[in-house]
């Protein structure tokens, strides 16, 4: 297995970072510093070097420095599955006649997208804003979920935002009154296909993932979670073809168009799926479970998923865990250290009090993080 790790990481103008880096050779990597002083944004800086929004799904202007010109950059030497690389993102000073874009580099060179970052390391991350994961909406479950896909394939998120396209095109030109039917079947007829692949490669993670969560299941110090897909599409597709569960779809589009219609949306689809989760100790569903049940629940939900990745892309994934280790008491989290540890990850925490890392050893690093500048604590 190869570990992804960051040596070096550089922010010029990202959030309230205007010129900041560090160098590190560490296992557990710790950011502690005061609320407001740039701990997460120091975490979601690493998180754009991966497909997508990173880990606060913020938009491309809205995480450039206030006091700068609006551009941003975030760059690190990295070591990950080709030996060492720089891999490099960022934005150029946005222009009233241009949308704004995002720019990839490996090693200098532009790439096409984040996507190509995925085959230097890979990430998984926990924020505060997943505590209420079980009880908030399908929505942000089924984000939660391609998010573990993406972190197995980079491909996940170009399938998903094609897949968005293709319903949004449908919509439109089913708020026509007089739309052209032989127009629709070629749209829906693209939508079918994009939703297969979506739905296939989400049923075949989370079959993968419930065996990993079962072999975990008497290892772990953290409660296990049976998962299952709520959406007919991925549940359909582990017993049939997927021709036939894309033929069967695009006549549910055709059939549906009067309804879509009025609703101005496309009402049936992978685009609702929802995550099931049960807490295992009880056989009871998450959203049932105590706070600390649940965030219990979610830490051993993430480390099987990075015990996932690692085992089925041999790249053992970097994870970002912010503000975890202070909702733990003191055997908790001594055993997260210890599964860290096992795992062979090079893991980036945050937290405001530096005695919750007291315990992350000899090959642990601790930062102090003030005033959007980051040292290492002597």
């Amino acid at each position: 297995m190869t570990p992804s790790r960051i040596h070096r990481l550089t922010l010029t103008h990202f959030r309230n970072y205007r010129a900041a880096g560090l160098e590190t050779a560490a296992d557990m990597v710790a950011l502690v510093g005061p609320n407001g002083a740039g701990k997460t944004n120091c975490i979601e800086a690493i998180s754009f070097l991966s497909p997508g929004r990173g880990l606060r799904r913020a938009t491309l202007e809205d995480v450039a420095d206030n006091q700068g010109d609006g551009s941003w950059a975030v760059s690190a030497q990295v070591e990950g599955a080709l030996g060492l690389a720089t891999l490099g993102t960022g934005i150029d000073p946005p222009r009233a006649d241009a949308a704004v874009s995002r720019r990839c580099r490996i090693d200098r060179e532009p790439v096409t997208s984040a996507t190509a970052f995925g085959d230097h390391i890979r990430m998984v991350w926990l924020t505060p804003a997943m505590d209420g994961l079980f009880m908030g909406g399908a929505s942000e479950r089924r984000r939660f979920f391609d998010r573990l896909v993406l972190a197995i394939d980079s491909e996940h998120s170009s399938r998903i935002s094609a897949l968005d396209r293709s319903l949004r095109s449908r919509n439109r030109l089913l708020e026509t009154r007089n739309y052209d039917d032989h127009w629709c079947d070629a749209i829906e007829r693209e939508t079918a296909e994009l939703a297969v692949a979506v739905a296939a490669t989400r049923g075949q993670t989370a079959a993968r993932l419930t065996g990993m969560l079962n072999a975990r299941a008497q290892q772990s110090a953290f409660p296990s979670a049976q998962i299952a897909l709520d959406g007919w599409m991925e549940n359909a597709l582990l017993n049939e073809t997927a021709t036939s569960v894309e033929d069967r779809y695009r006549q549910i589009l055709r059939d549906n168009r009067p309804r879509d219609a009025i609703a101005g949306r496309t009402t049936d689809g992978p685009h609702l799926t929802d995550l099931q989760v049960i807490y295992a100790p009880k056989s009871m569903p998450a959203r049932d479970a105590s706070t600390g049940e649940q965030k219990a629940l979610l830490i051993g939900l993430v480390l099987a998923h990075a015990s996932l990745v690692a085992e089925m892309t041999g790249i053992v994934p970097l994870l970002l865990l912010d503000e975890v280790v202070a909702h733990l008491d003191p055997n908790r989290r001594a055993a997260l250290f210890e599964e860290l540890r096992k795992l062979g990850a090079q893991v980036w925490l945050t937290g405001a009090d530096p005695a919750a890392f007291a315990e992350i050893g000899a090959g642990g690093e601790v930062f102090d993080v003030e005033s959007g500048q980051v040292s290492a604590r002597r």
